[in-house]
């Protein structure tokens, strides 16, 4: 990277715990952090005895073979087991694991005794369609419960799930099945979404054609449509199959390092790259983030991650972590905005809901509708609000803060990747002064550094590339049937290190700041400049809901800044607020930010779950054939934009 930016966008806010939050936290002082720092192996260790059950003790904690990783070598556990049974055991059978509702309204609730007995019958049932332990299981579907209930029953009897995201197309599916060689696929009639229907069969049939390996497709119906077809000998419903089979199934112990599933990253090319986690690490560093970085009180609460179970999120942060600590959970089918734009504040309101986890593009979509829509609802249960997915703009996470969590709610913002499995970068919410937009430290038992092009840290304050420098025990173990790839993407750039693909930087006091991946860099003459630095910039100005910023090349600067931008109700485009922009970011960043052209947008190209496609911006940017757009949430946006953005030049010129 060249020499970083000098005047870079700088916060001086700060928002310490509330009293009344800080006096009943779990985590107050820096205990937890002493003595990981003093210990990180014995403080792992710990963490596992203390949050899991274990049928057998590791003999040792950590076996560490760059770039490959072993953790609680010898211990036995199920994680099945430890998300239900003993919670059931323990007596706590009727509490609600699940207040789940769907897109048209229907609701359940789902208590841990009633999941366990669902579990059960559905590992017998998998068992009766011959998979065992080590054999793999695709899930394509909606969020449903069925969806956990599939993930579980797996876990339960040592076969690894690989669900694949409800959005992704026919391709995506039948590439996944192949690479991870899986026998059964467990999918659904369709899904709801806007008040249409998700033809998830359909699409799992035109996969299934040149997927040899897949024996059965075991089908639920969720929107009872007709005319679903079924291949007879390799289909079976749900309902014909499950219920039938008893409600208990004992859980198998499994070794520490079993893989515990596969999760295949999206926007790859080639062959798909699936991110192999096992169970104990895992589990272990789940359970931890959980309980800790949301504070959870679990015969008071009611937590709500609002991500799908098609991502590492949902994995995470909606079935093991919250199971694992006796959540009760909120899950919820559908978008934000159907049938209208209150429908989480509607959820929220209905279910007391107490910590809410959702990402910053959905926080900037709140923004622009306006705060109407969460005034019409009751929204005082709220007592911690978090953020995942990718940096969140300052202004944001004030907005978040003010007209969600009205004043009196921390914030989480949190880092981490489906390759490191949990939340590695946090504020703990009792304890952490937060900064809006900084991730602020990592974690206890987190090693983390920045480090110039030539791997030396750049030091307080400074910015480069953001590198793990230890091993933890949610680490990805491996690219599955790759184990080369994995070395070379994830520990070759930097000996010794994990690179996490993303830029930061450390500000004066020791805060860090995560600056997007490396490929969003933008270098304007010799200056590194963040795309969210200058995507925070612009939603800085009053007029502005959200803003995507790439690179374009230039032939005197090298890079010219390009933006695209939402903006809030009531505001209007003009080529005065175009020139007010450009000086607003001048005016915050420094002149060399200021962007060369702003082009006003109704929406942004995003995946169903949210993140902004930049590179689709930049082949707008640069006249370039748009590239693959099936994963897009609305693959129409991108069209309008680039038409929009040829006019645009075309009228400059």
């Amino acid at each position: 990277m060249a020499e970083p930016l000098e005047a870079l966008l700088e916060e001086g806010r700060t928002f310490p715990p509330p009293p009344e939050f800080a006096a009943r936290a779990l985590v107050r002082d820096r205990g937890l952090y002493e003595r990981a720092d003093a210990d990180p192996e014995g403080f792992w260790a710990h963490q596992a005895a203390e949050l899991l059950h274990w049928d057998r003790r590791w003999d040792r904690v950590l076996d560490w073979d760059l770039p490959f990783a072993r953790w609680f070598v010898g211990g036995r556990l199920n994680v099945a087991y430890n998300c239900l049974d003993r919670h059931v055991e323990a007596g706590h059978g009727d509490q609600v694991a699940y207040l789940w509702e769907g897109e048209p309204g229907d609701r359940r609730r789902i208590t841990y005794a009633e999941l366990l007995a669902e579990v059960c019958r559905l590992a017998n049932a998998l068992r009766g369609l011959g998979v065992g332990r080590g054999d793999r299981v695709a899930i394509y579907m909606g969020m449903v419960p069925e969806l956990p209930v599939a993930m579980l029953a797996c876990a339960r009897i040592g076969a690894a799930h690989s669900v694949v995201f409800g959005g992704f197309t026919a391709d995506s599916l039948r590439d996944r099945i192949n690479d991870a060689e899986a026998s059964v696929l467990i999918t659904c009639d369709g899904a709801w979404r806007r008040g249409n229907v998700v033809p998830l069969k359909e699409i799992a049939d035109a996969a299934m054609a040149a997927t040899p390996t897949v024996r059965h497709c075991l089908v639920l119906r969720r929107t009872g449509q007709d005319g679903v077809p079924m291949t007879e000998g390799r289909d079976r419903w749900w309902h014909d199959v499950v219920p039938d089979h008893p409600a208990t199934c004992a859980a198998e112990p499994m070794d520490a390092e079993q893989l515990l599933f596969l999760l295949y990253t999206s926007g790859t090319t080639g062959r798909p790259k699936g991110i192999m986690h096992t169970t104990g690490g895992y589990l272990t560093q789940v359970a931890f983030t959980h309980r800790y970085v949301f504070d959870l009180h679990p015969e008071t609460d009611v937590y709500w991650c609002t991500a799908d179970c098609g991502w590492v999120t949902g994995h995470s942060y909606i079935v093991y972590g919250p199971l694992a600590n006796r959540a009760t959970s909120v899950m919820y089918e559908g978008s934000p905005d159907y049938p209208d734009k209150d429908r989480f504040w509607a959820i929220v309101e209905r279910y007391g809901v107490t910590i809410l986890y959702t990402a910053p593009t959905a926080i900037r979509t709140f923004m622009k509708w306006g705060t109407e829509y969460p005034e019409r609802h009751d929204l005082s249960s709220l007592r911690l609000l978090g953020s995942v997915g990718e940096p969140i703009n300052p202004e944001a996470w004030v907005w978040y803060w003010q007209h969600i969590g009205g004043g009196r709610c921390p914030i989480v913002d949190t880092w981490w990747q489906t390759e490191t499995g949990a939340i590695m970068i946090s504020p703990l919410p009792g304890l952490t002064v937060c900064k809006p937009g900084s991730a602020t430290h990592p974690l206890p038992g987190i090693a983390v550094d920045v480090v110039d092009d030539g791997g030396r840290s750049v030091g307080v304050p400074g910015g480069g590339y953001l590198v793990l420098t230890r091993p933890w025990p949610s680490m990805l173990r491996g690219i599955w049937g790759d184990p080369q790839r994995y070395h070379d993407t994830y520990w070759s750039r930097f000996e010794g290190r994990y690179f996490a693909g993303d830029g930061a930087k450390w500000d004066a006091d020791g805060y860090l700041w995560l600056l997007g991946r490396v490929d969003d860099i933008m270098l304007v003459s010799g200056h590194n400049i963040s795309t969210t630095e200058v995507e925070s910039a612009l939603v800085d100005h009053p007029a502005v809901a959200e803003a995507a910023v790439v690179g374009k090349t230039d032939p005197i600067t090298g890079q010219a800044v390009s933006a695209f931008v939402i903006l809030r109700s009531g505001y209007e485009a003009s080529d005065e607020l175009v020139a007010e922009l450009r000086e607003h970011v001048a005016r915050l960043i420094g002149p060399i930010a200021r962007p060369k052209t702003v082009l006003f947008t109704e929406d942004l190209p995003k995946t169903r779950s949210g993140k902004i496609m930049r590179r689709l911006l930049r082949d707008v940017a640069e006249d370039h054939a748009l590239g693959d757009t099936t994963t897009l949430a609305d693959p129409a946006v991108v069209e309008q934009i680039k038409a929009r953005y040829l006019t645009t030049a075309a009228d400059e010129e």
